[in-house]
């Protein structure tokens, strides 16, 4: 049987790259990004009642994962990056179909017109995410308190200290004023869980590293186990 979906709308994330990208939904509370529904979906009664729900469950697709062929088993990150476990009992990205499932908060709706917006909050979504679907997330059903989480009973830690050059900090500011609020928080809440490969933590290569978010290249250094951000780089202009 072959299945054929057409993506009901798509994401508009911070997250513009994979590397530093949360890799669970929830972990960086300050991560936002909108969901803007594709037409024929983009009708206000789609969405009518889904304001009184505080989260809902998007159901998406790995749009830079899609592969033709996949393995059954994956080395996930809490493991170190060293350790195999079936597909099926992770949440790879590398799957048989690069489906993806997220419970994310809902800020708000933007209804106007044919416009028709979600906006987010808790992200763990790349930009230009397809989403195939929206759900809202049911305290009663969808949180089990007696559930166990194998290999992943526990939350990832997220105790790096993150440290801003001077230069660094200037420029953050500068930018929360000249419309990026809260620009600082992002950074420091990507930051602090250690978006580094896995196997860095047991054989480091380098110290150095860079990820893009919302219209930056934030370039930053692990030094003596904590994370200084050197600089801002602008997407389209100078350093700042």
């Amino acid at each position: 049987m072959e299945l054929t979906f057409s993506p009901i709308g798509t994401i508009s994330s911070c997250y513009k790259e994979k590397f530093g990208i949360p890799r669970q939904a929830g972990l960086v509370p300050e991560a936002r990004a909108t969901l803007q529904l594709l037409a024929p979906f983009n009708r206000a009664e789609a969405v009518q009642g889904l304001e009184a729900f505080s989260h809902v469950w998007l159901v998406f697709v790995f749009h830079q994962n899609l592969r033709s062929t996949w393995k059954a088993t994956v080395r996930p990150p809490r493991l170190g990056g060293n350790q195999r476990l079936g597909v099926f009992a992770t949440r790879s990205p590398f799957r048989p179909n690069s489906i993806g499932l997220s419970a994310v908060k809902l800020e708000r709706l933007e209804v106007s017109g044919s416009r028709v917006v979600l906006h987010l909050k808790g992200v763990d979504l790349l930009d230009g995410t397809p989403v195939l679907d929206i759900k809202p997330y049911l305290p009663y059903a969808d949180c089990i308190t007696d559930a166990t989480g194998g290999f992943a009973a526990e939350p990832p830690a997220r105790n790096l200290e993150v440290f801003f050059t001077d230069r660094s900090r200037e420029a953050v500011l500068a930018l929360e004023k000249a419309g990026y609020p809260h620009l600082q928080k992002l950074i420091i809440e990507t930051l602090r869980g250690d978006p580094r490969p896995a196997y860095y933590k047991q054989q480091p290569q380098k110290s150095d590293f860079g990820c893009r978010i919302l219209d930056f290249d934030v370039r930053w250094q692990f030094l003596e186990g904590r994370i200084i951000v050197r600089e801002l780089v602008s997407h389209i202009s100078r350093p700042l």
